[in-house]
């Protein structure tokens, strides 16, 4: 099978994407993996890359970065075709809670990454050598979560821009299902990204990093922030309360599917809960995918 089916989830899809565009792949497609390398790569390839094709259009705190490349016999430069960031979680918790170990030591997978003309099991070959790269790092641990809420945005027209995914790819690769994380309320801007509360915090206490976080909000519309002296504090507040109201909707999500890997003897992992699964299949062109 060597079609796609554009923006929809069926049972064992592998998600891929291009300029923010979710799509699915079949999962029965084979890459020859003599094609393929797996290898580190700079902060700028990593980021413009995550930037330009992932729906969030946002980066990540980020520790490691590995590309996926694909050789062609009649070039000389290999092709980047996707991106594995492993990142820094808000929370040292969100990796303390789960690996008896320094937080160091253990790690999120932030971004994951992969362009829509790749086959699907292209994924779990190339998370499979991350893993092996990462273990040679030191790290003993890997936590990353799955969302499958979807996202639409309303400007320039109303689209859906993600539909969600279950974590197939972390279910593929042997990972420990703990569950789903904490219900909560996003706030969605009009082209579908989060405004995360992470940046309205920092944009609140006038912590580092606060200047980048406003101008998410200055680039949908906002006015220029106030400067974050002192002095200006209230007013700096009223501005973040005010845009964000008028820039955002709510959008309620059950909390994200939580997956871990063990990469040392060392780590041992609860049991794993029983993988999620699609509530029903999807009936596409009169074929029933289940």
């Amino acid at each position: 099978m060597n079609h796609f089916l554009q923006q929809t989830p069926f049972p064992f899809a592998c998600q891929r994407w291009r300029d923010r565009r979710g799509i699915y792949r079949p999962p029965d497609e084979v890459i020859s993996t003599h094609d393929y390398e797996v290898a580190p790569i700079t902060l700028t390839q990593a980021k413009t890359f995550v930037i330009q094709h992932h729906y969030s259009a946002a980066y990540v705190a980020c520790r490691y970065r590995f590309g996926l490349f694909k050789r062609y016999a009649l070039f000389p430069e290999d092709e980047l075709v996707g991106v594995a960031v492993f990142s820094v979680p808000m929370s040292q918790k969100v990796l303390t809670n789960i690996f008896p170990c320094e937080p160091l030591e253990s790690i999120e997978l932030g971004r994951f990454v992969l362009l829509d003309h790749i086959p699907s099991n292209a994924e779990s070959w190339f998370f499979a050598r991350c893993r092996e790269l990462l273990k040679r790092e030191g790290i003993k641990g890997i936590v990353a979560f799955s969302d499958d809420t979807p996202r639409t945005a309303i400007f320039p027209v109303h689209s859906l821009i993600f539909s969600g995914h279950i974590g197939t790819i972390y279910q593929s690769s042997n990972a420990v299902y703990l569950k789903r994380t904490t219900p909560r309320v996003l706030k969605v801007l009009r082209d579908g990204s989060i405004f995360s509360d992470r940046a309205a915090s920092k944009i609140r206490k006038a912590e580092r990093g606060w200047r980048y976080a406003a101008n998410i909000l200055v680039k949908h519309g906002a006015t220029e922030p106030p400067p974050a002296t002192a002095h200006n504090a209230t007013l700096l507040k009223s501005w973040l309360t005010y845009w964000t109201n008028l820039l955002t909707r709510p959008l309620k999500h059950a909390g994200n599917h939580r997956y871990a890997w063990s990469l040392s003897h060392s780590i041992t992992l609860p049991p794993s809960h029983q993988y999620p699964k699609w509530p029903n299949p999807i009936h596409h062109n009169g074929v029933t995918h289940s």
